[in-house]
């Protein structure tokens, strides 16, 4: 599903050189759900950036589906991006002028394949509990059902991988266990890969896997020693 081979990201050059990410390798299965943790600014953020394929790395290889990212033109990632990747962040960003149904629906309207899109975008809907809210603007729901409502537009596309960054940031603890319950039965239910970024590990409970980024390189679990590192 998803393959890293010594990812490293450098920013800036001389003395103000900094490496987001060190040679960082790792693999990760279809159907699991993966927490990505570490303090600000260890390298968390970069990692998803460049899994979501929104930054380039500096040196390194990211397989997703058996297809070297690292190589595709800028209208292919697009393309690429759209097609086998969801994304949630810690803001819902729906388009406040829009329909909860017409914001679950742009990513499907931007591939162009619309056949089934609005039978799938109600039926994900329904699945997430806003079935009596599609026809709402999206400025009149609460957070925590906006944040649903970016589930559902993430999954529209039925993904490879959907990667979250800091989902619950924003919302109050009871929204926050709704969407963490949310992700993990789609994930079971759908064999939907998550990959989530969180300051809040403690509230996901059970996952496959954690992976903690400490200065630009990765461990596996939660309490990183030399003997964890995933290089």
């Amino acid at each position: 599903m998803l393959e890293i081979n010594n990812l490293s990201k450098i920013y800036g050059e001389g003395e103000n050189k900094v490496k987001a990410l060190d040679n960082v390798s790792l693999s990760i299965e279809q159907g699991e759900v993966v927490l990505i943790v570490g303090s600000s600014g260890s390298g968390k953020s970069t990692l998803l950036n460049m899994i979501g394929l929104l930054d380039q790395p500096t040196n390194g290889k990211i397989f997703i589906d058996g297809t070297n990212t690292t190589t595709l033109d800028d209208n292919e990632i697009s393309s690429f991006r759209n097609k086998k990747l969801g994304f949630i962040f810690q803001f819902s960003n729906l388009l406040t002028d829009l329909s909860v149904l017409e914001n679950v629906l742009l990513p499907r309207e931007i591939e162009g394949t619309n056949n089934t899109a609005e039978k799938d975008a109600r039926d994900l809907l329904k699945t997430v509990g806003l079935e009596d809210q599609m026809y709402k603007r999206a400025n009149k729901i609460s957070g925590g059902q906006a944040q649903r409502v970016a589930i559902a537009r993430g999954l529209i596309n039925k993904p490879s991988i959907v990667l979250a960054d800091e989902p619950t940031g924003n919302l109050d603890s009871v929204s926050s266990e709704t969407i963490v319950q949310l992700m993990k039965s789609m994930a079971k239910k759908l064999n939907q890969t998550f990959i989530i970024v969180t300051h809040e590990k403690e509230i996901f409970g059970d996952v496959d896997r954690v992976i903690t980024i400490k200065d630009g390189k990765a461990f596996e679990g939660d309490q990183p020693s030399k003997m964890e590192v995933l290089a």
